[in-house]
């Protein structure tokens, strides 16, 4: 379960070649070369940054291990991918482990599990080896001492859900599904929608259906549950695969002219695809791109500093990608999105939209 990731490639050597993408990364290690040349960045060892993740072959860390390579190719560092591809705790422990015997430099976890972590967390920061959590945070009050977080905030990500689900579903059975029941990735999202539309007052019933951990089990499971809930006004998940699974059942079933609304998260090519046919409402892009870059960044400079900077939590953001705002992921294929492993300036034109 532990895949080494080139620091400029974001792939295994086999399949950075495949990629063809020699000279766009040599490029960024000579960037980072003339920065430190330049006196702008510090001579330093080559860092070893290991990121500990619970779902290491989902594609919606595509984006954040090319978040990864690129961040360690402007700082002169390496990486590692490691941890569960199921989402278990004790696997990623055990990763965990392996990286503090190992000597890491640092150490990235998603915190999916509110206790697990903490005794790994406390023994890396004894050892010296600071620890961030991304994508996923164990509250205050779970004794966690990770230094910062890099990602959404969750239940507020989830209440602006459940605010967008007022809009398009005035009443009736709502899904609201979930991969992992308490996992912290994905928890305080569904938290944050149900209690959006139970302080509503409106007359909802709400269902809450646990779809698993792999996009194939996700898919099923939603279709299974509208068809045997054909009454539904609304699906909406808190999890990538599962809105993949929606907009496919949407787009099957025929729901939309039925009257029946869908979204959720995430950026997987066919929920973009069927929100451009309007098979889908929405869904919610968190940059996960950031959530690998700003990792690296914080690690970088906290140990270049001797601790004196950061570390700081960064919320990722939010942004509702819709009908009319889907066109760019379509047209253009980046690694900011995970749809492309090319290097490139991205050209853009007429005015932002906040």
């Amino acid at each position: 379960m532990t895949d080494k990731i080139d620091a400029a490639f974001g792939m295994d050597r086999r399949g950075m070649l495949r990629a063809g993408a020699l000279g766009t990364a040599a490029a960024a290690i000579g960037l980072a070369g003339s920065a430190r040349a330049a006196g702008l960045v510090p001579k330093h060892p080559r860092f070893r940054f290991v990121f500990v993740n619970h779902v290491t072959t989902n594609p919606f860390f595509t984006a954040t291990r090319y978040g990864i390579a690129d961040a360690c190719a402007l700082f002169g560092a390496q990486s590692q991918w490691t941890g569960s591809e199921n989402s278990i705790a004790a696997q990623m422990v055990s990763a965990m482990n392996s990286a503090i015997a190992s000597k890491a430099d640092a150490i990235a976890v998603c915190l999916v599990d509110p206790h697990a972590f903490n005794d790994p967390v406390e023994r890396a920061l004894q050892a010296g080896i600071p620890v961030f959590a991304y994508n996923a945070d164990a509250p205050t009050s779970s004794g966690n001492k990770r230094l910062a977080y890099i990602g959404q905030d969750l239940f507020k990500a989830g209440q602006l859900m459940g605010e967008r689900i007022l809009t398009l579903v005035p009443s009736g059975r709502i899904g609201l599904f979930i991969a992992t029941p308490g996992q912290l990735n994905i928890q305080p999202r569904i938290d944050g929608a149900e209690d959006v539309l139970k302080k509503s007052g409106r007359n909802y019933q709400i269902d809450i259906v646990a779809t698993g951990a792999t996009v194939n089990e996700e898919i099923s499971k939603v279709k299974a549950y509208y068809l045997g809930h054909q009454d539904v006004k609304g699906m909406f998940a808190v999890d990538g695969g599962t809105t993949e699974g929606i907009a496919e059942a949407m787009q099957q079933y025929g729901l939309p002219a039925k009257g029946v609304h869908g979204g959720g998260f995430d950026l997987l090519p066919q929920t973009l695809e069927l929100i451009s046919k309007g098979d889908l409402d929405f869904t919610i892009d968190q940059q996960p791109y950031l959530q690998g870059y700003y990792t690296v960044m914080e690690m970088f400079n906290f140990l270049v500093s001797g601790g004196l900077v950061g570390p700081a939590d960064i919320n990722t953001g939010l942004k509702f990608v819709t009908k009319e705002s889907v066109g760019p992921y379509l047209s253009t294929k980046t690694r900011y999105e995970g749809s492309s492993s090319t290097v490139q300036d991205v050209k853009r034109s007429g005015p932002i939209q906040s």
